[in-house]
């Protein structure tokens, strides 16, 4: 039951938005859409609009990078954005993913007028991961220090950050300063319990 269900959304997803997207695959009982990074803010406003559809509730929105994982990447593409939506009308659950190709110009349209509460994931995924949301209204970081440099969740973010926050007395205020943590290699400890007689 809920598998013919499912088929036939998946089937009104591609003929409805044939043009826009890469793919449109059901596995697990999720369908999962691409679309292409052109037609992402016009897709998004059929996904709600859509009597067959309507998607109303953005559920979660995120960005993801894919350094050193070849398998999800499309086109040489390191980073995506991955949206989640929901229809309470219908019962349907959909994520949709668009790949950003050109990793020096990380952008794309905003949906925040779309689903108002994309406003504040948009502000996450810009500032972890320095994806430009076109449009949005108030693009400012966040999670971290208005001066914070670089973006904490791309893979190639040193683990111990580029700077660390200190109190400087004669200031009398918060500084930032190179960070003092010397990087070192962890080698895990294996612990064996040895058997007795008993065993």
């Amino acid at each position: 039951m809920m598998t013919s269900r499912l088929h036939r959304l998946q089937k009104e997803l591609i003929d409805r938005l044939e043009n826009g997207i890469d793919s449109c695959t059901l596995a697990l009982d999720e369908i999962t859409l691409v679309v292409h990074k052109s037609a992402y803010h016009q897709s998004m406003q059929i996904l709600k609009e859509t009597p067959g559809f309507l998607f109303e509730k953005l559920v979660d929105l995120a960005g993801v990078d894919y350094l050193h994982y070849e398998k999800a990447g499309r086109e040489g593409a390191r980073f995506a954005v991955v949206v989640h939506l929901l229809s309470l009308v219908h019962n349907h659950r959909l994520r949709v993913r668009v790949f950003l190709p050109d990793d020096a110009a990380l952008s794309l349209p905003t949906i925040s007028d779309i689903w108002p509460a994309a406003n504040w994931y948009e502000r996450e995924a810009f500032d972890l991961f320095g994806i430009h949301f076109e449009g949005h209204d108030d693009l400012r970081r966040i999670l971290t220090d208005y001066e914070f440099e670089g973006h904490p969740l791309r893979k190639d973010f040193p683990v111990q950050g580029h700077v660390e926050v200190h109190y400087d007395e004669t200031e009398s205020r918060v500084r930032y300063r190179p960070v003092s943590i010397t990087p070192r290699e962890i080698t895990p400890r294996v612990i064996r319990k040895t058997r007795g007689a008993d065993d």
